[in-house]
């Protein structure tokens, strides 16, 4: 019989080593490698690779049969779209968020919703009791007659549930709970959730039920356990948002069967989540008008046009070095933006602190918020207000060039929608695009020609119909 061997893998990242490390050298955490003995490795005999044997057979790739995926809608739809349309048969979706971000009472209400359409479902805790979902539940408004809860740890107990019932969806609250009887670790280590999660996707994919589960998070924001998790399952999904702020977003990270630059907002209120259809909106309601350092910009996030505010605030340093801080875009792309004003534009910011902000808690990660960001910066260093039917957006670039955006179309009519006429954008957007009714766009080509418009110099202008 070979013999048994061990080897030391990190509890956080699931890096494996022969040798124990104080250190792990993949995340860099401290004392989080633990001990693991492996099965022993069978040894099978050596097989002639010319001779036959019941091996899978390879077919041309247009001989192969199309199977149309089937999608079951969650009754939520923000959740659908982030999904790609709904829940595809068959799949496994890892949803992870910050604890009491709302990951278990958006799935609870989906899992009602989809028991009231006639789906089976089974919600099996490993955290809770069946008498504290049972209460949330009721909270929530969200019992229904085939809503069926277990409160089992016991991952083959749960598959043995699902197959009685006849679930078509399975929700498992949290993964990091769930065990298999037959290894030898605790809960939560990364054997136990690389083996329960291997089982869960093989009973997912032959009996084509569809299957949620729930993921903690680490410290710095990453899913815990294993990546290779996030490797083995079709869709990822996290949930952000403070909790102190009642907004949340559902944001796509990995998904097979659709976009994963989807995003969902939903509302966290007394009765639940509720889902945000106009986002923009919602996102622009609170906004000051004719206020200083505030300029709207058009984000798409996936397929979804967003509306969001960007804020300056440019102050007269107290301190030898200025200061820069920006909340919902990063730093450096900041720095590098103020550079290309002081150095194209002829802004003086040595000796001023430059605070950014977007509203509403959301991050800006494209380029096309350049153009915003510059005209807040500048608005607040002159005091001057873009006003309040005022937009731009477009890339920016070191020459203080302002380079073309995608989707230009639909973030304009995004834009003259909600009610802002007066549109910057890139001049190489401007001729490919139709400029709607009673709007206004400008087309910039340099920094130089956006700041002017907020003294009210004109550039290259196109008119609605």
């Amino acid at each position: 019989m070979a013999k048994a061997k061990t080897s030391f893998v990190c509890g956080e990242c699931g890096y494996e080593s022969p040798r124990w490390y104080g250190r792990c050298p993949q995340c860099g955490n401290w004392n989080c490698m633990s001990e693991v003995e492996a099965a022993p490795e069978r040894v099978e005999p050596r097989r002639n690779r010319h001779a036959g044997g019941s091996e899978a057979q390879a077919y041309p790739i247009g001989d192969i049969p199309e199977e149309a995926a089937s999608r079951l809608s969650s009754g939520i739809g923000e959740l659908d779209r982030v999904l790609g349309g709904g829940v595809v048969e068959g799949a496994v979706m890892l949803v992870g968020g910050d604890p009491g971000i709302g990951k278990s009472t958006l799935l609870t209400q989906a899992s009602a919703n989809m028991a009231r359409a006639g789906v089976p479902v089974l919600y099996a805790s490993g955290e809770e009791s069946a008498r504290q979902i049972k209460l949330r539940a009721r909270r929530l408004g969200a019992e229904a007659a085939q809503f069926y809860v277990l409160a089992e740890n016991d991952m083959e107990a749960v598959l043995r549930a699902a197959q009685q019932l006849g679930a078509r969806m399975l929700v498992i609250d949290s993964i990091q709970t769930m065990l298999l009887p037959g290894i030898a670790s605790t809960p939560g280590s990364v054997t136990q959730v690389r083996e329960t999660a291997t089982a869960l996707i093989r009973y997912a994919k032959q009996s084509g039920c569809g299957a949620f589960l729930v993921g903690h998070v680490t410290k710095e924001g990453s899913l815990a356990g294993p990546r290779v998790l996030e490797h083995m399952v079709d869709v990822v999904l996290y949930f952000e948002g403070d909790r102190q702020h009642q907004y949340r977003m559902l944001r796509a990270v990995k998904n097979r069967y659709g976009s994963s630059n989807e995003l969902g907002m939903f509302e966290m209120t007394g009765d639940g989540m509720r889902e945000v259809t106009n986002a923009s909106e919602t996102l622009l309601s609170e906004r000051a008008q004719d206020a200083s350092g505030s300029v709207v910009m058009c984000a798409m996030e996936g397929t979804r046009p967003m509306l969001t505010d960007v804020q300056a605030l440019v102050t007269t340093t107290v301190f030898g070095n200025p200061r820069r801080m920006a909340s919902g875009v990063d730093q450096g792309r900041l720095a590098l933006l103020l550079a290309v004003l002081e150095k194209r534009a002829g802004f003086k910011l040595y000796d001023q602190d430059v605070y950014i902000n977007i509203a509403g808690g959301m991050t800006l990660t494209e380029p096309a918020a350049d153009l915003a960001l510059v005209l807040s910066v500048a608005s607040s260093r002159w005091n001057v207000s873009p006003g309040a039917d005022f937009a731009a957006m477009g890339e920016v670039g070191l020459a203080g060039e302002v380079r073309a955006i995608a989707h230009a179309q639909r973030r304009v009519d995004e834009c003259a929608r909600l009610g802002f006429r007066r549109i910057a954008l890139p001049h190489a957007n401007l001729r490919q695009i139709k400029a709607p009714k009673g709007a206004q766009l400008f087309g910039v080509s340099t920094v130089l020609e956006a700041v002017a418009l907020l003294k009210g110099r004109k550039t290259d202008i196109r008119e609605g119909d």
